[in-house]
């Protein structure tokens, strides 16, 4: 079931409560879909990275090859928050340090650099990456596969793109309307003057990120280019902070692909196991009822550490 909800979509978000196994869950599916035949990247976008631990490759913010089938292959990103944020305004920077006069270069560098540790910050670097990565990559990759950050950041993350293009609408609005107002006072001062137009490297810079959160906020609500795959555990709190996520996932118009349920116990290894089992079947019927008709997988605990390709193999093998 989860292979088929792979192979359906083109972007694909994992989310849940911390702990509940998204990178686990994301590394097998990304490497099931590969041997399907799919060119896969595998984005992670939660500050705690330990994608890298679990491929054992040393990962960075540009894609890198993790795993190679006959046909298909994994290509994988730890996204680096602080990385973007700085990369994101010293080109803010550097265009306002070319439009404004010399004289307020020292203040806009104060409040930039205030606004690089203001609330929202970080989220709004981490999505403009998201929104380039998909950009980007749609052609070049069957399926584009982010692990997120734990469920609240992410319902923030994906709540995002439509007050961003908004903003970034106004922005261009009111940079329109201020050339048009200078143009006009210009031609009364000289009429016969050939005056330039709107600054275009400006324009073009708020056009271009209007336009990539406008294409991330289309992409996201589009169920069939897009989904949202749910870890959690058979327990008590996993449970009510899923259900909960799947509300707000309803309101965001995000579509709810499926819910993965991780390291069930198994009914058959003794008494306290098989107790522990019997607690698990309570919770998972209460979930199953507040996500019906969305279908609900199951994965086993497994014995080991989840490390190096052939552990992730084995976790592929029970997604399909």
């Amino acid at each position: 079931m989860l292979l088929d909800i792979a192979r359906s979509r083109r972007l694909l978000f994992v989310g849940g409560k911390g702990g509940t196994g998204k990178t686990s869950v994301s590394s097998g599916l990304a490497l099931a879909r590969a041997l399907d035949g799919g060119r896969v990247l595998l984005v992670s976008t939660d500050p705690a990275h330990n994608l890298g631990d679990i491929w054992q490759h040393g990962l960075g913010d540009d894609p890198r090859r993790v795993f190679t089938a006959e046909i298909g292959h994994v290509d994988a990103i730890e996204v680096d928050p602080q990385a973007t944020i700085e990369a994101h305004f010293a080109s803010v920077e550097s265009m306002m340090m070319r439009m404004l006069p010399e004289r307020t270069h020292t203040a806009v560098r104060d409040h930039l650099k205030t606004a690089k540790t203001a609330p929202g910050s970080h989220e709004s670097a981490v999505l403009e990456r998201i929104a380039t990565i998909t950009e980007d990559s749609i052609g070049d990759y069957d399926l584009v596969l982010f692990d997120t950050a734990p469920t609240g950041h992410t319902v923030h993350l994906l709540a995002l793109p439509e007050r961003l293009t908004g903003w970034a609408e106004s922005l261009v609005t009111n940079r329109d309307r201020s050339e048009r107002f200078a143009a006009a006072a210009r031609s009364l001062v000289s009429p016969k003057e050939e005056t330039p137009g709107p600054d275009a490297q400006m324009r073009r810079s708020l056009l271009a990120r209007r336009d990539r959160f406008a294409l991330l906020r289309s992409t996201i609500a589009d169920s069939k280019q897009t989904g949202f795959l749910i870890t959690t555990l058979a327990e008590r709190l996993p449970v009510a902070e899923t259900l909960d996520l799947v509300r707000q996932l309803h309101d965001l118009d995000v579509d709810l692909a499926g819910v993965v349920v991780n390291r069930r116990s198994p009914a058959d290894a003794g008494d306290f196991l098989s107790a522990r089992r019997d607690l698990e079947d309570r919770q998972l019927a209460e979930l199953a009822r507040g996500v019906a008709p969305v279908p609900v997988s199951e994965v086993p605990l497994l014995a080991g550490e989840l490390a190096g390709t052939e552990a992730v193999r084995r976790l592929a093998d029970l997604l399909v």
